[in-house]
Protein backbone atom coordinates (compact mmCIF):
# COMPACT_ATOMS: atom_id res chain seq x y z
CA UNK A 1 0.00 0.00 0.00
CA UNK A 2 1.54 3.48 -1.13
CA UNK A 3 1.95 6.37 1.54
CA UNK A 4 -0.88 8.33 0.12
CA UNK A 5 -3.42 5.75 0.12
CA UNK A 6 -2.05 4.88 3.73
CA UNK A 7 -2.61 8.74 3.82
CA UNK A 8 -5.86 8.92 3.05
CA UNK A 9 -7.21 6.14 5.69
CA UNK A 10 -5.65 7.49 8.57
CA UNK A 11 -5.79 11.16 8.22
CA UNK A 12 -9.72 10.90 10.35
CA UNK A 13 -7.78 8.83 12.82
CA UNK A 14 -5.23 11.57 14.13
CA UNK A 15 -8.25 13.98 13.09
CA UNK A 16 -10.63 12.74 16.30
CA UNK A 17 -7.32 11.76 18.33
CA UNK A 18 -6.10 15.42 18.00
CA UNK A 19 -9.03 16.91 18.94
CA UNK A 20 -10.10 15.21 21.50
CA UNK A 21 -7.06 16.18 22.96
CA UNK A 22 -7.17 20.55 22.05
CA UNK A 23 -4.86 22.32 24.10
CA UNK A 24 -2.34 19.62 24.58
CA UNK A 25 -1.91 18.55 21.06
CA UNK A 26 -0.79 20.14 17.88
CA UNK A 27 -3.26 18.78 15.65
CA UNK A 28 -1.70 19.33 12.59
CA UNK A 29 1.96 17.49 13.95
CA UNK A 30 0.13 14.62 14.95
CA UNK A 31 -1.34 14.47 11.75
CA UNK A 32 2.24 15.33 10.10
CA UNK A 33 4.40 12.30 12.55
CA UNK A 34 1.44 9.96 11.22
CA UNK A 35 2.68 10.98 7.83
CA UNK A 36 6.38 9.92 8.77
CA UNK A 37 5.78 6.88 10.16
CA UNK A 38 4.19 5.62 7.17
CA UNK A 39 7.15 6.94 4.76
CA UNK A 40 9.72 5.98 7.20
CA UNK A 41 11.18 3.21 4.82
CA UNK A 42 12.43 6.00 2.54
CA UNK A 43 14.79 7.44 5.02
CA UNK A 44 13.09 10.63 4.77
CA UNK A 45 13.76 12.22 8.68
CA UNK A 46 12.52 15.29 10.13
CA UNK A 47 13.31 17.11 12.90
CA UNK A 48 10.17 18.87 15.05
CA UNK A 49 7.70 18.99 11.88
CA UNK A 50 9.86 21.94 10.35
CA UNK A 51 12.30 20.33 8.27
CA UNK A 52 11.59 18.39 5.09
CA UNK A 53 13.98 16.60 2.96
CA UNK A 54 12.76 18.59 -0.47
CA UNK A 55 9.99 20.57 -1.38
CA UNK A 56 7.70 17.68 -2.39
CA UNK A 57 7.46 16.84 0.56
CA UNK A 58 7.15 20.49 2.10
CA UNK A 59 3.99 20.76 -0.53
CA UNK A 60 2.35 17.46 1.06
CA UNK A 61 2.73 18.97 4.52
CA UNK A 62 1.70 22.40 3.78
CA UNK A 63 -1.39 20.59 2.03
CA UNK A 64 -1.93 18.25 4.67
CA UNK A 65 -1.78 21.34 6.82
CA UNK A 66 -5.00 22.88 4.88
CA UNK A 67 -6.91 20.05 4.41
CA UNK A 68 -6.72 18.45 8.10
CA UNK A 69 -7.47 22.29 9.67
CA UNK A 70 -10.14 22.41 7.13
CA UNK A 71 -11.99 18.90 8.24
CA UNK A 72 -11.63 19.88 11.80
CA UNK A 73 -13.43 23.01 11.33
CA UNK A 74 -16.44 21.51 9.50
CA UNK A 75 -16.92 18.00 11.07
CA UNK A 76 -20.62 18.58 10.83
CA UNK A 77 -22.94 15.18 12.32
CA UNK A 78 -26.93 15.25 12.93
CA UNK A 79 -29.10 13.54 15.17
CA UNK A 80 -32.07 11.99 14.11
CA UNK A 81 -33.95 10.98 17.26
CA UNK A 82 -37.73 12.03 18.84
CA UNK A 83 -36.38 11.99 21.62
CA UNK A 84 -34.67 15.22 23.51
CA UNK A 85 -33.21 13.48 26.56
CA UNK A 86 -31.02 11.13 24.05
CA UNK A 87 -30.25 13.24 21.83
CA UNK A 88 -28.61 15.12 24.21
CA UNK A 89 -26.48 11.97 25.64
CA UNK A 90 -25.79 11.57 21.82
CA UNK A 91 -24.57 15.49 21.80
CA UNK A 92 -22.16 14.80 24.68
CA UNK A 93 -20.81 11.96 23.71
CA UNK A 94 -19.93 13.48 19.84
CA UNK A 95 -18.36 16.66 22.08
CA UNK A 96 -16.30 14.70 23.57
CA UNK A 97 -14.73 12.80 20.55
CA UNK A 98 -14.70 16.08 18.41
CA UNK A 99 -15.05 19.15 20.69
CA UNK A 100 -15.39 21.44 18.03
CA UNK A 101 -18.27 19.61 15.77
CA UNK A 102 -21.34 21.09 14.35
CA UNK A 103 -24.13 18.99 15.97
CA UNK A 104 -27.26 19.81 14.84
CA UNK A 105 -30.47 17.70 15.55
CA UNK A 106 -33.86 16.42 14.03
CA UNK A 107 -36.42 15.66 16.42
CA UNK A 108 -38.94 13.91 13.48
CA UNK A 109 -37.66 12.74 9.86
CA UNK A 110 -39.63 15.37 8.03
CA UNK A 111 -37.27 17.89 10.14
CA UNK A 112 -34.34 15.95 9.02
CA UNK A 113 -34.75 15.68 5.02
CA UNK A 114 -35.53 19.33 5.48
CA UNK A 115 -31.92 19.77 7.14
CA UNK A 116 -30.56 18.03 4.63
CA UNK A 117 -31.91 19.62 1.71
CA UNK A 118 -30.74 23.10 2.92
CA UNK A 119 -27.20 21.53 3.86
CA UNK A 120 -26.11 18.27 2.81
CA UNK A 121 -22.54 19.00 3.40
CA UNK A 122 -22.61 16.22 6.28
CA UNK A 123 -19.76 14.13 7.89
CA UNK A 124 -22.51 11.98 9.72
CA UNK A 125 -26.39 11.31 10.57
CA UNK A 126 -27.11 9.04 13.88
CA UNK A 127 -30.05 7.62 12.63
CA UNK A 128 -33.37 6.08 15.37
CA UNK A 129 -35.26 3.79 13.80
CA UNK A 130 -38.39 4.81 15.11
CA UNK A 131 -39.40 8.10 14.73
CA UNK A 132 -42.24 10.20 13.42
CA UNK A 133 -42.09 9.81 9.51
CA UNK A 134 -40.83 6.90 9.26
CA UNK A 135 -40.58 3.34 9.91
CA UNK A 136 -38.77 0.12 9.90
CA UNK A 137 -35.82 0.80 7.89
CA UNK A 138 -37.44 2.84 5.57
CA UNK A 139 -35.65 6.40 6.46
CA UNK A 140 -32.26 4.44 6.05
CA UNK A 141 -33.45 3.80 2.51
CA UNK A 142 -34.31 6.73 1.44
CA UNK A 143 -31.02 8.36 2.96
CA UNK A 144 -28.74 5.67 1.26
CA UNK A 145 -30.68 6.30 -2.03
CA UNK A 146 -31.02 10.16 -1.56
CA UNK A 147 -27.59 10.64 0.04
CA UNK A 148 -25.26 7.83 -0.93
CA UNK A 149 -21.96 9.84 0.72
CA UNK A 150 -23.42 10.54 4.12
CA UNK A 151 -22.68 7.79 6.34
CA UNK A 152 -25.58 6.54 8.27
CA UNK A 153 -25.49 4.87 11.92
CA UNK A 154 -28.42 3.42 13.44
CA UNK A 155 -28.34 4.35 16.92
CA UNK A 156 -31.53 2.23 18.29
CA UNK A 157 -33.48 0.37 21.30
CA UNK A 158 -33.97 -2.70 18.56
CA UNK A 159 -30.91 -4.38 18.62
CA UNK A 160 -30.96 -7.82 18.30
CA UNK A 161 -28.85 -9.27 15.32
CA UNK A 162 -31.65 -9.51 12.93
CA UNK A 163 -32.16 -5.83 13.16
CA UNK A 164 -28.40 -4.82 13.03
CA UNK A 165 -27.14 -7.33 10.19
CA UNK A 166 -30.40 -5.88 7.74
CA UNK A 167 -29.13 -2.56 9.13
CA UNK A 168 -25.80 -3.26 7.78
CA UNK A 169 -27.48 -4.91 5.23
CA UNK A 170 -29.20 -1.19 3.54
CA UNK A 171 -26.14 0.55 3.74
CA UNK A 172 -25.67 1.72 7.39
CA UNK A 173 -21.79 2.10 8.81
CA UNK A 174 -22.54 0.90 11.90
CA UNK A 175 -25.24 -0.03 14.54
CA UNK A 176 -25.04 1.66 18.52
CA UNK A 177 -27.62 0.50 20.75
CA UNK A 178 -29.47 3.13 23.05
CA UNK A 179 -28.97 0.73 26.24
CA UNK A 180 -24.80 1.75 26.03
CA UNK A 181 -24.08 4.32 28.37
CA UNK A 182 -22.10 7.81 27.41
CA UNK A 183 -18.81 6.23 27.66
CA UNK A 184 -19.65 3.46 25.62
CA UNK A 185 -20.83 5.67 23.24
CA UNK A 186 -17.97 7.77 22.90
CA UNK A 187 -16.11 4.77 21.96
CA UNK A 188 -18.56 3.63 19.41
CA UNK A 189 -18.27 7.19 17.85
CA UNK A 190 -14.59 7.33 17.63
CA UNK A 191 -14.34 3.84 15.63
CA UNK A 192 -17.42 4.95 13.20
CA UNK A 193 -16.14 8.52 12.94
CA UNK A 194 -12.79 7.05 11.84
CA UNK A 195 -14.29 5.17 8.92
CA UNK A 196 -15.17 1.78 10.55
CA UNK A 197 -17.98 -0.20 10.49
CA UNK A 198 -19.15 -0.64 14.35
CA UNK A 199 -21.49 -3.22 16.25
CA UNK A 200 -21.61 -4.44 19.29
CA UNK A 201 -19.32 -6.98 20.27
CA UNK A 202 -21.48 -9.77 20.54
CA UNK A 203 -23.24 -9.39 17.47
CA UNK A 204 -23.04 -12.54 15.67
CA UNK A 205 -23.84 -12.05 11.87
CA UNK A 206 -22.31 -15.39 10.65
CA UNK A 207 -26.39 -16.45 10.54
CA UNK A 208 -27.00 -16.85 6.80
CA UNK A 209 -29.64 -14.58 5.33
CA UNK A 210 -32.61 -15.72 4.29
CA UNK A 211 -32.59 -16.23 0.13
CA UNK A 212 -36.13 -14.59 -0.69
CA UNK A 213 -35.62 -11.76 1.90
CA UNK A 214 -32.02 -10.88 0.22
CA UNK A 215 -33.85 -10.92 -3.79
CA UNK A 216 -36.58 -8.38 -2.14
CA UNK A 217 -34.00 -6.39 -0.50
CA UNK A 218 -32.45 -5.68 -3.81
CA UNK A 219 -35.35 -5.00 -5.57
CA UNK A 220 -36.27 -2.41 -2.86
CA UNK A 221 -32.73 -0.78 -2.72
CA UNK A 222 -32.93 0.10 -6.71
CA UNK A 223 -36.53 2.45 -5.93
CA UNK A 224 -35.12 6.27 -6.65
CA UNK A 225 -35.67 8.37 -2.99
CA UNK A 226 -38.86 9.65 -4.46
CA UNK A 227 -40.44 6.39 -5.31
CA UNK A 228 -39.19 5.33 -1.47
CA UNK A 229 -40.97 8.45 0.00
CA UNK A 230 -44.45 7.22 -2.00
CA UNK A 231 -43.83 4.05 -0.83
CA UNK A 232 -43.45 4.88 2.37
CA UNK A 233 -46.49 7.35 2.15
CA UNK A 234 -48.68 3.98 1.08
CA UNK A 235 -47.65 2.28 4.30
CA UNK A 236 -49.37 4.95 6.08
CA UNK A 237 -52.81 4.68 4.19
CA UNK A 238 -52.62 7.70 1.98
CA UNK A 239 -54.08 8.11 -1.21
CA UNK A 240 -52.43 9.40 -4.70
CA UNK A 241 -54.34 12.59 -4.60
CA UNK A 242 -52.98 13.14 -0.98
CA UNK A 243 -49.61 11.76 -1.51
CA UNK A 244 -48.93 14.58 -4.91
CA UNK A 245 -49.92 16.91 -1.98
CA UNK A 246 -47.45 16.20 0.20
CA UNK A 247 -44.78 15.57 -2.01
CA UNK A 248 -46.08 18.93 -4.17
CA UNK A 249 -46.36 17.21 -7.34
CA UNK A 250 -49.39 16.28 -9.47
CA UNK A 251 -51.31 12.77 -9.34
CA UNK A 252 -49.98 11.60 -12.74
CA UNK A 253 -46.36 11.74 -11.32
CA UNK A 254 -47.62 9.88 -8.25
CA UNK A 255 -48.86 7.52 -10.57
CA UNK A 256 -46.26 6.61 -12.58
CA UNK A 257 -44.33 5.93 -9.03
CA UNK A 258 -46.26 4.02 -8.42
CA UNK A 259 -46.24 1.94 -11.42
CA UNK A 260 -42.52 1.77 -11.60
CA UNK A 261 -42.44 0.79 -7.85
CA UNK A 262 -44.37 -2.17 -8.40
CA UNK A 263 -42.39 -3.40 -11.33
CA UNK A 264 -39.03 -3.00 -9.91
CA UNK A 265 -40.53 -4.96 -6.64
CA UNK A 266 -41.98 -7.62 -8.95
CA UNK A 267 -45.94 -7.27 -7.18
CA UNK A 268 -48.98 -6.54 -8.56
CA UNK A 269 -50.94 -3.99 -6.40
CA UNK A 270 -50.19 -1.25 -3.99
CA UNK A 271 -51.35 -3.47 -0.97
CA UNK A 272 -48.55 -6.11 -1.91
CA UNK A 273 -46.09 -3.61 -2.56
CA UNK A 274 -46.65 -2.06 1.21
CA UNK A 275 -46.53 -6.08 2.37
CA UNK A 276 -42.96 -6.98 0.83
CA UNK A 277 -41.48 -3.86 2.06
CA UNK A 278 -42.57 -4.40 5.11
CA UNK A 279 -41.37 -8.02 4.90
CA UNK A 280 -38.03 -7.02 4.02
CA UNK A 281 -37.69 -3.68 4.97
CA UNK A 282 -39.07 -4.49 9.06
CA UNK A 283 -42.55 -5.24 10.19
CA UNK A 284 -42.89 -1.59 11.50
CA UNK A 285 -42.82 -0.56 8.13
CA UNK A 286 -47.15 -0.47 8.49
CA UNK A 287 -49.59 -2.78 6.07
CA UNK A 288 -52.44 -0.68 5.62
CA UNK A 289 -52.44 0.91 2.23
CA UNK A 290 -55.66 1.02 0.65
CA UNK A 291 -56.33 -0.73 -2.32
CA UNK A 292 -58.22 2.39 -3.93
CA UNK A 293 -56.42 5.34 -5.58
Amino acid sequence: MGTLRRIKIGWRRYAIDAASHKGRINRLFCVWNWVLACDHRSGVYFQDGLRSSGSAHRQLFERLARFQNMAAASTHLVIADDHPLFRNALRQAVASVVSDAVVEEAGSFEDLTALLERDSEVDLILLDLTMPGISGFSGLIYLRAQYPAIPVVIVSASDDGATIRRSLDFGASGFIPKRFGVDALRDALVKVMAGDVWVPPDTDLSAPADPDVTKLRDRLVTLTPQQVRVLMMLSQGLLNKQIAYELGVSEATIKAHVSAILQKLGVESRTQAVIAAAKIAGSAWRQDAPTGK
